[in-house]
């Protein structure tokens, strides 16, 4: 009974944010001490579809990074995992993964922008997309390092004496049994690269504007309008995400 009590404030408490965000996106002249706005226009909404506008090409700018570092993050970190759990060294590779978060992410991406360059990648999409992976790809590894215990090398080994060929282990036995694990890899590494600000406007240059980027843009040039219907963007594809995630952590197994 007191669960079902708390329901009501801790739902208020969770859309709150986007109710005062879509107040801010349609609401004109919102000045303090008003409660609510005076009058609403759905000019800044409106404003997406116009030519002088990229909030759609941040939009989806930051859902191709996003996903690219989630798949390919998640991907190279089943297999270094892999590759730590059979090392002799085992123990120092995991603390070594732990370094790109030994800096905040501004600092890093200073760090590691005179390799971007001479790669030739600065201001560009494959730089930094390869500066999430540095570290996304150690966070997926952290993430996934927990699957390769003696149960699962033994699941493996016993995959291979009844005839299965490394790949068909894989695809078979290994990846349905991590499946969890890499669906929380995936959701973790997509928010990781979603939300980034620090590293991308460093590495970028200003030249590829996500949405994250887009919405301080908007907040410092006091555009309260457009900074809450990007807001509104940014917000929408993890929440979606977390509904989803949400479904599958709940379906029930016959």
């Amino acid at each position: 009974m007191r669960s079902k009590l708390l329901v009501g404030p801790l739902a208020g408490l969770f859309f709150l944010p986007f109710l005062l965000l879509a107040l801010l996106a349609v609401g004109e002249d919102w000045r303090f001490p008003a409660a609510l706005p005076p009058a609403y226009s759905l000019a800044a909404v409106r404003s997406l579809l116009g030519a002088g506008n990229d909030l759609l090409a941040g939009l989806g700018r930051s859902l191709l990074l996003a996903g690219t570092v989630a798949v390919v993050a998640t991907a190279g970190g089943f297999g270094l995992a892999r590759a730590i759990a059979r090392s002799a060294w085992a123990r120092h590779w995991e603390v070594a993964s732990y370094l790109p978060y030994a800096l905040p992410p501004v600092l890093l991406a200073v760090l590691i922008q005179p390799f971007i360059i001479r790669l030739h990648l600065s201001g560009s999409v494959g730089g930094v997309l390869l500066g999430l992976l540095l570290v996304a790809l150690p966070f997926a590894t952290l993430l996934l390092r927990s699957f390769w215990t003696q149960q699962a090398t033994e699941y493996e080994q016993l995959a291979r004496t009844l005839g299965c060929t490394p790949g068909q282990a894989l695809h078979q036995v290994l990846l349905p049994l991590a499946w969890p694990r890499l669906r929380t890899a995936l959701f973790q590494t997509f928010l990781l690269a979603w939300f980034d600000f620090g590293l991308t406007n460093v590495l970028s240059v200003g030249k590829v504007r996500t949405l994250t980027v887009q919405v301080f843009a908007y907040v410092g040039e006091a555009n309260a309008s457009l900074a809450a219907v990007a807001s509104l963007l940014l917000l929408l594809p993890p929440a979606l995400l977390l509904r989803l995630n949400r479904a599958a952590l709940l379906r029930k197994t016959p």
